[in-house]
């Protein structure tokens, strides 16, 4: 089975799309062909985007869902009157919020992903800045370091510290574990004074092999036998060193964010 999903916005349609995908993943036996239509911000649009959500209804012979987080009225009312499943995001939760408030909510378009509060902007973009200059192992001057990810190469690093910068504002950097390190079976001395801020990656051997077979096809760093080795001597030096670890090979990046933000202690507002 196919429906067709809508996130409709007069914003970037980050909201909408955000809890709509939440929501249909607990629907794992229907195929969802998502479709996102941001800056929905007069009735010509609005008008086009129910033109697009019927003409899905018709060629998936089902009534499309429309996820919709538009805050003018009337543009949602257009929407609304397409031949569809209307699921609104804001007005589900306002009307409660504003009744549990005694306060009136103040329509705004975009405020939830705009630059409202410049000092925070700044704060995410210095964030990010310094999570790609600390990026494997470029540098190793930790003092205004966060957190630290340590472990072999492929095994998400990078990805995990864009993504914390980016979404909470965490200053993270990362060291790929080196032949030496792992041979030595010891953290290096720079590593080792910043032991609080480490929290190991790891990931299955075969899926590892498979990454770096993408990367670089035939070589020895993609075999089988030396992401084993790794793994397992990347594991036991983390361990022996009193450092928390985290496997890779099933969990989302948000996952793993929001796991290793947990042990560390470290509570942020999500951007």
């Amino acid at each position: 089975m196919q429906r067709t999903v809508f996130f409709i916005s007069d914003g970037t349609a980050i909201t909408a799309e955000t809890l709509g995908h939440s929501l249909l993943t607990q629907f794992r036996d229907i195929t969802f062909r998502q479709v996102r239509i941001p800056f929905v911000g007069d009735a010509d649009k609005a008008n086009a985007a129910v033109k697009r959500i019927n003409q899905a209804g018709e060629e998936d012979g089902a009534p499309p869902i429309v996820f919709n987080s538009i805050v003018d009225g009337h543009i949602s009312a257009i929407i609304k009157s397409s031949n569809a499943v209307f699921l609104d995001v804001f007005t589900t939760f306002l009307d409660r919020m504003a009744e549990a408030l005694g306060v009136a909510p103040q329509a705004s378009v975009g405020r939830a992903h705009g630059v409202a509060n410049l000092e925070r902007y700044e704060q995410r973009m210095e964030a990010t800045s310094y999570a790609l200059s600390h990026d494997d192992g470029v540098s190793t001057t930790y003092e205004h370091c966060e957190l630290i990810l340590v472990g072999v190469s492929r095994s998400g690093k990078t990805p995990t510290c864009l993504y914390m910068a980016l979404n909470f504002g965490v200053k993270a950097g990362n060291y790929p574990l080196t032949q030496n390190d792992l041979e030595d079976q010891k953290l290096p001395a720079f590593l080792r004074q910043h032991r609080a801020k480490i929290v190991g990656l790891s990931i299955d051997a075969d899926r590892l092999a498979q990454i770096r077979e993408t990367r670089r096809p035939g070589s020895n760093y993609a075999s089988l036998k030396q992401t084993h080795w790794e793994v397992d001597a990347a594991e036991s030096l983390l361990r022996a060193s009193g450092v928390p670890v985290f496997n890779t090979t099933h969990s989302s990046i948000e996952e793993i964010a929001s796991r290793i933000l947990a042990e560390l202690g470290l509570q942020r507002e999500m951007f």
